[in-house]
């Protein structure tokens, strides 16, 4: 049995603290917020629970083995810092940190005592992304071409944090774990400030990969409609991964290939304008076995520190992901 702490209850704090909770493997020992409405939420909804404005209390609580971290990006390397010092394993909220600097320190510590240290990426523990993945391994879409992405909605706009590192973090860890975590020759990051100053709303990411591949991502939390999509579009099919879709995934037999024309000398291509075949065949959509994301990446989380299996959001991924919000990928 797991004994856990959770520093941070509020906006994502409570999907954390309800499959912790739900969990068989862990027991909630404390949940710290410096807000006194939401410790009070917390007791009320879990009155077993200790409670506790104070992350102190929990580093020096020996019989406390992880901590969960859900606090503004700005503190995640502080208290996973301390966290690990105090010999616990940590699960820290997307980013792990805002400086690839940090993250090596995070995972020098966690290393150092033989500890986990794992971001909470929760996408990659969603099914969809997984079939995806294995439609991009497995050849069937082709070579890959280019891809985009859409994390559209009207709110809810945040002061701690712009829609970079509030929103974009979700689809880079979605398309590095794509491309194996594979770093980028280039990425081009410009952004523009509209409700706060300094607080960029909206934002447009290009990142070129190995093999001509391109990535466009577009995020903001100042449009009329909340899209969480994301196409594909390769060689010999393209897919469609809609996270509010009914079928989360749906793949298009359709591309353009090149048509083997014969020629004078009994052989192909040799000259002339070359010829090209538009092809458009049927829409499938693979049966996806939805499970809560949140409620794998906890499993998994603990089977790592008491399995030590390979950690999927460890700091190797978790780096790269800030590589690129931070827009230096050399």
């Amino acid at each position: 049995m797991i004994r856990i702490a959770q520093i941070g209850v509020g906006y994502w704090g409570p999907n954390l603290l309800r499959n912790l909770v739900s969990n068989k493997d862990c027991r909630v020992e404390m949940v710290v917020d410096l807000d006194k409405e939401r410790r009070n939420f917390a007791k009320n909804l879990y009155p077993s629970i200790q409670v506790t404005d104070k992350a102190s209390d929990v580093f020096e609580n020996k019989k406390i083995d992880a901590v969960v971290i859900a606090t503004p990006i700005a503190t995640h390397f502080d208290l996973a810092h301390r966290a690990l010092e105090a010999g616990k394993h940590v699960l820290i909220e997307k980013p792990m940190a805002q400086t690839v600097h940090e993250i090596d320190q995070i995972e020098s510590a966690a290393k150092k005592k033989s500890l986990i240290a794992m971001a909470g990426h929760t996408f990659l523990y969603n099914a969809a992304v997984h079939s995806l993945k294995e439609l991009v391994d497995s050849g069937e879409l082709g070579e890959m071409r280019y891809i985009y992405g859409q994390r559209l909605n009207l709110g809810r706009i945040r002061s701690d944090a712009d829609a970079l590192w509030t929103l974009a973090p979700h689809d880079i860890s979605i398309v590095q774990y794509l491309f194996n975590d594979v770093r980028p020759l280039s990425v081009s990051i410009h952004g523009m400030d509209y409700v706060q100053r300094g607080i960029q709303d909206v934002v447009f990411i290009d990142l070129i990969y190995p093999k001509k591949v391109m990535v466009h991502l577009h995020v903001s939390w100042l449009d009329p409609h909340k899209i969480r999509r994301m196409t594909l579009v390769g060689s010999k099919k393209m897919a469609v991964y809609d996270d509010m879709a009914e079928h989360k995934i749906a793949i298009y037999d359709k591309g353009i290939d090149r048509m083997a024309v014969l020629g004078q000398n009994m052989d192909f291509d040799e000259s002339g304008t070359p010829k090209f075949n538009h092809r458009s065949g049927d829409v499938y959509f693979p049966k996806i076995n939805f499970e809560e994301p949140l409620k794998v990446e906890i499993a998994h989380f603990l089977d790592c520190i008491t399995r030590r299996i390979p950690c999927l959001t460890g700091p190797a991924h978790a780096r790269e992901v800030v590589r690129i919000l931070s827009g230096k990928i050399d």
